[in-house]
């Protein structure tokens, strides 16, 4: 057995981490590769709203949720934070280290499936949240690794700023100089399968589709590759996005990852659009640095 590290001896105060909702502002497919998996070619960035995470000692490990959507969400069994608590486990007994046992609380106040990363960036925050108390504070290969293993999304969750990610997420490029933008997310309340709509796609292994980005400069040319696959599934997120498009005061409106949320870039101090009450909205800011 690891020997314990000097947090896990001397315990620890309870902290909160924030997990930032993950925006894709462009969402390119380039193909199918050979394994099966989809090449993307994505730029992202990260709101000011999002979900947070709770830790405080315990006597083991659980997980409990709280929040607006708590109840969406998967048993710890299958909870993306177990899976975060394992690897972080692993990786500390590589480095000598063990992990104290701990609580944590996850506050939903993101919608689940939603397009905008929720579980991955629960999981970069859970496994940030656990490796500090083995006293690790600095992400290396190694650790995005890990994150990589639990999720695609999860290394950019990690790295918290935006970045173009290419491949399946493993490709990381920070990019400097764009944001922050004033937007809406809004979603119609409908969860998307992401299996299901590249799927959709129908693209054998191999097979080319879409064009990367050509300019990472000009939000006008980035388009998401996934939208019309969503919306064939669930064709409210088309009524969504023509009620953003023609909102005063948007610049841009699109899908975000698989969907459904949808976005829209605004100028500052546009109104809410009149939308469904039985939609999910809020007002943020892109670009933020978690």
């Amino acid at each position: 057995m690891p020997p314990a590290s000097p947090t896990a001896e001397a315990g620890f105060q309870p902290f909160s981490l924030f997990a930032p909702a993950k925006v894709n502002l462009a969402l390119h497919v380039l193909g199918r590769r050979a394994d099966g998996y989809h090449d993307l070619d994505s730029i992202v960035a990260f709101a000011d709203v999002g979900d947070t995470l709770r830790f405080t000692p315990a006597a083991e490990f659980t997980v409990t949720a709280d929040g607006p959507f708590a109840a969406a969400l998967p048993a710890q069994a299958g909870n993306i934070i177990s899976k975060a608590w394992e690897a972080a486990v692993a990786i500390a007994a590589g480095r000598g280290l063990t992990l104290p046992p701990v609580a944590v609380t996850l506050t939903k106040n993101l919608p689940v499936a939603s397009g905008i990363g929720g579980g991955s960036a629960n999981a970069a925050a859970a496994l940030r949240g656990f490796l500090r108390l083995a006293g690790v504070t600095e992400i290396d290969g190694g650790i995005t690794a890990a994150g990589l293993a639990i999720g695609a999304d999860v290394p950019v969750c990690l790295a918290g700023i935006t970045c173009r990610m290419q491949g399946v997420g493993e490709r990381l490029t920070p990019i400097g100089g764009l944001g922050p933008w004033q937007a809406f997310l809004v979603n119609p309340m409908v969860a998307v399968s992401t299996p299901a709509v590249f799927g959709r796609l129908g693209l054998a292994r191999g097979q080319s589709f879409g064009a990367p980005i050509a300019d990472e400069t000009e939000p006008l040319s980035w388009r998401n590759d996934l939208a019309p696959a969503a919306i064939a599934l669930s064709p409210v997120i088309g009524e969504v996005l023509e009620r953003l498009a023609r909102a005063p005061g948007v610049t841009r409106a699109f899908m975000s990852g698989s969907g459904a949320t949808c976005v829209a870039l605004c100028e500052e101090g546009a109104p809410l659009p009149d939308l469904d009450p039985s939609w999910w909205a809020v007002r943020t800011v892109l670009g933020i640095s978690s």
